[in-house]
This record gives C-alpha cells, structure tokens and sequence, in this order.
C-alpha cells in the first residue's frame, strides 16, 4: 500500500522510476527573438508568451518533454543551435534551401507573405517606399530576416537599412528615420495595431514564405519527429501535392485552430491580457485543451 502511495505521488510529479533511479524529462533550450508580435512576445513583468512559444510548449506537453524559453537576436539563432547551446529555433523562420543547408526544419506550421508598412499621409505607395521616393530614400528590415533579403535583391534606389531587431525599425520609421519596413504580414499587422495612427501598409509582397521550426543538422536530439508528431496533435496538417504548393489544413475547434483566433486578428494588449488570464492552464496544470479553449473565449470579451 506504502509503495502505490509512493507510485502515485512519484507520478504525480512526471519522473519515472526505473530500477531505483529516477529520471526526469529531457528538457531542450527553445531560442527565439523576442519580442515580434504575435509570434514572439513578452509580458510588462518579463513571461514570454506569443504563438510560437505557446506551440512549442503545447508540443513539449504532448511529446513529453520541458523546454526553457531563451532570448536569443534572431541571426544568432541558427549559429546558437548549430552549436548546440540551443536545440530549437522557434521564432518565424522561413523554410529555405540557404538554410536547410546548416540545419533542419520540421514541416511547415505558418505560411506568410512579406508586408511594406509606411506612415500615414506620407504620399507613398509600395512602389515609390521601395524605389527611394521617401524623404530618407531608405528602408529598414530585421537583419538574418527573408524581408531583409528581398529588399536587398529587389529594392532599387534605396538604402537598405538592417536592425537587430524589427520593433526598432518600426520605431525608426514611425519617427521618420526611414521611409518603410518590410515585414512578414502578420507581425506587420501587429505593428499597425501598435500605432494606429501613425501606420499603414502599402501593399503585400506574395512571396508565400512557410514557416518551420528548426533543430541542428542531423537532429541530434531526435526532436523533429517528435515536433511533427506534435503539430498533427494540435490540430495542423499538411498535404504535400506533387507539383503543387503545400496546403496547411487546421482542425475545427482544435488546439491549434483556437490559438490561431487568438493571436491573428486581436490587439496585443487584448491578447495579453487573455494570455495572463489562461496561462495557468498551460504553465501549471499543462492543459493544452484547455488552455487554447479559454485564451480564444478570452480574446473574443
């Protein structure tokens, strides 16, 4: 009676007690750039929430296994897990062939298109903001980013300026440093809801860019199944055509179709505010049905 006693409270703290030793769940360092809202983002006291991180903490949940959230500059990521200080990159990595050959991706989770934001009542349009038209003839873009790397090959007659981090670039231009930012959509939408009067978007680049999680080449760790499996375990799919582009299909009123109606289309601050009142089911009891449930019901207030 003692030793099921003992069993059930052993258990009850996720450690399996094997031959008398005790083992823990593997915990892998997850690196993100944060804060790119909705993706990556951080609370007035410093939590790290945003759809990534949640994803990655739904899937350790489901997988079996912890992570530790670090704040890593988003061209530092890849060299970090390449080195084996970090063994996910989880911060709105495109899925390319450059990449792919340094490290591996999981299938993809998010496909985006590349936004240029400009300030209101600037006489701009996508065109003139990329052909040097503005007032500073520049434009601003994350460094190590895919937007930063289509403005370099595409935007002529104007200065590329790189950041270290996109919140600075929206910064730069809201006070007229320079005259646009390119930045994913969704991030961009973010960055408008932020500055309501001040930004806008000038036009969508179609460049149908698929988000993926990444881990060192090899996966060392064995961690891109088991992120995979995770994924269709939230609700996402992806079929494959041959010849044809990858379709991301979600499952109604799944874990992953409730995270989506929470971070895409809300403020941040409404975001937030749901997220600090959900989070506990996810951080403490580790409900991941649960936790979806409510910050979707939460958001929709």
């Amino acid at each position: 009676m003692r030793k099921g006693l003992i069993g059930l409270i052993v258990l009850g703290f996720a450690v399996l007690v094997i031959g008398g030793v005790v083992a823990a769940q593997e915990t892998y360092v997850v690196a993100s750039d944060i804060p790119w809202a909705p993706f990556e983002m951080v609370t007035a006291n410093g939590q790290f929430f945003g759809f990534d991180l949640d994803v990655m903490r739904c899937i350790a949940i489901v997988e079996g296994f912890d992570i530790d959230i670090k704040n890593i500059a988003f061209d530092s990521i890849i060299p970090t897990v390449e080195s084996g200080k970090a063994d996910i990159g989880a911060s709105g990595f495109t899925i390319t062939a450059e990449r792919a050959k340094s490290i591996d991706f999981s299938q993809p989770y998010y496909l985006s298109n590349q936004a240029v934001v400009i300030r209101k009542g600037s006489g701009l349009n996508i065109v003139s903001a990329l052909a040097g038209k503005g007032p500073t003839q520049s434009v601003g873009a994350q460094n190590g980013t895919t937007g930063f790397g289509w403005a370099e090959e595409n935007a002529i007659g104007v200065t590329v300026k790189g950041y270290e981090f996109y919140p600075t670039a929206i910064l730069d231009l809201v006070n007229g440093r320079i005259d646009a930012v390119i930045q994913d959509e969704p991030a961009s939408q973010s960055s408008l809801a932020a500055y309501p009067d001040k930004l806008e978007i000038a036009g969508i680049i179609n460049t149908n860019e698929y988000f993926g999680f990444l881990v060192a080449k090899g996966d060392p760790n064995g961690l891109l199944p088991k992120i995979n499996d995770g994924l269709a375990k939230l609700g996402l799919s992806v079929i494959d055509p041959a010849g044809g582009m990858k379709e991301l299909v979600v499952t109604p009123g799944s874990v992953w179709d409730n995270l989506l109606k929470a971070y895409f289309g809300p403020t941040n601050d409404e975001i937030e505010a749901a997220w600090l009142a959900s989070k506990d089911l996810l951080l403490v009891d580790k409900d991941v049905e649960g936790f979806a449930a409510k910050l979707a019901q939460e958001v929709s207030k």
